[in-house]
């Protein structure tokens, strides 16, 4: 890419993250997912995908370090925790609270894809950033990021409990509340059988309280089951 068009990611780099980039490629990079090159094969050769498996381990560290640090709780309770900070909604908040939505490049299909898929591309390029910053900057300057972006959520995940795994929250409140079970059941499947993606619903009597979608049954049941506790949230 010329100057002019990465400029733009150094000025991002500058006034958003702090610093600017020796390697501005690297950047540029952790910003461009798979659909991008699929549709300029002769032009971009590389996408996020090994930047965000750097990043996802970078971020996994930098959260458990800080929990093991600061609580003296018991390992599932901790795991728990890390879970509710590293998932799909948290980082995808992340990305959109840093801005960089504009900056990822991607294929017109995915720029015209739903919220989930957005979300889901922006919690990636927020993992890839993170291993950009610590191939740039180093561990610490990761673990600022992280902090500033993530570890900060702590005490609201807390506050609210939404750290409790959401089926088994969804199943205490609707028993609670409507002395039901929820079942969940497959409204749609699409895709390839090796880059399927599910989408259930969650239904307390009979009636239609969330939907999730996801790459396995386990995850969308669970986008579900969050759902419907924010419609319960709701009464």
């Amino acid at each position: 890419m010329s100057g002019m068009q990465t400029q733009p990611y150094q000025d991002f780099a500058k006034n958003v993250l702090g610093f600017e980039f020796n390697d501005i490629q690297l950047l540029v990079t952790a910003l461009t997912h798979r659909s991008y090159v699929n549709e300029h094969k002769k032009s971009v050769s590389e996408h996020n995908e090994r930047l965000e498996f750097l990043g996802d381990a970078v971020l996994e560290l930098v959260v458990t370090n800080h929990l093991y640090r600061n609580f003296n709780d018991a390992e599932g309770t901790l795991t728990s925790w890390r879970a509710a900070l590293v998932r799909t909604e948290s980082i995808g908040e992340a990305g959109i609270r840093l801005g960089y939505e504009p900056l990822v490049r991607m294929s017109r299909g995915e720029k015209q894809g739903g919220d989930r898929a957005r979300q889901q591309i922006l919690a990636n390029a927020f993992e890839a950033v993170t291993g950009a910053i610590y191939l740039e900057r180093g561990y610490d300057a990761a673990a600022e990021f992280i902090n500033k972006y993530i570890i900060s959520k702590l005490d609201g995940i807390l506050e609210t409990g939404s750290w409790r795994d959401a089926k088994s929250h969804l199943q205490e409140v609707s028993q609670r509340i409507d002395s039901q079970t929820p079942q969940y059941r497959v409204v749609e499947e699409v895709g390839p059988d090796h880059d399927k993606i599910f989408t259930l619903g969650v239904y307390v009597a009979d009636k239609l309280m969330g939907i999730g979608s996801g790459p396995s049954k386990q995850v969308a049941q669970q986008q579900a089951a969050q759902a419907a506790l924010d419609e319960y949230a709701k009464r």
